[in-house]
């Protein structure tokens, strides 16, 4: 940890933070910046409450990034998207709170998130941003999530 002495969650306990503007994205440098490589941070278990029922609502969640200068420490990252758990917002706003949040941190080349949020009253609801075009060469991928499909 000698070197990274500014990271206050990585190495040590850390509560879940109460809520998502208590949550601190925290920052390494990038240690390849000026190549143009993806990262990808999959949660398949993301969770937050219906702002107006609160009853508990499910999302697999895949954020894809280009970083600049700086990667998100993936502990910090982890400890943001729990301290949904008891958040209330609808999936859009959530959706979109994360992806702004890790560009805030960051300020990466480019981001993109799927939320592919499971079945609440039948209708599964997926949500995409993305902060503008991906870099010329940037490998790609799917995100890999099949459209929800029910029974069949």
């Amino acid at each position: 940890m000698a070197d990274y002495p500014h990271l206050t969650q990585l190495g040590q306990s850390a509560a879940l933070p109460d809520d998502p503007e208590a949550a601190r994205l925290e920052v390494v440098p990038n240690p390849h910046p000026g190549d143009t490589y993806l990262v990808r941070f999959t949660a398949p278990e993301f969770t937050s409450l219906c702002p107006i029922t609160g009853q508990p609502d499910f999302a697999h969640l895949v954020i894809d990034y280009v970083p600049e200068n700086h990667l998100v420490e993936s502990k910090s990252l982890k400890l943001f998207l729990g301290s949904f758990r008891n958040h209330g917002a609808f999936h859009e706003a959530c959706t979109v709170m994360i992806g702004k949040r890790v560009v805030d941190a960051t300020k990466p080349k480019w981001l993109r998130i799927g939320g592919y949020w499971y079945p609440r009253g039948g209708i599964p609801i997926d949500v995409f941003w993305q902060t503008g075009a991906p870099p010329a060469g940037l490998w790609l991928p799917d995100q890999g999530v099949p459209p929800y499909r029910g029974r069949g």
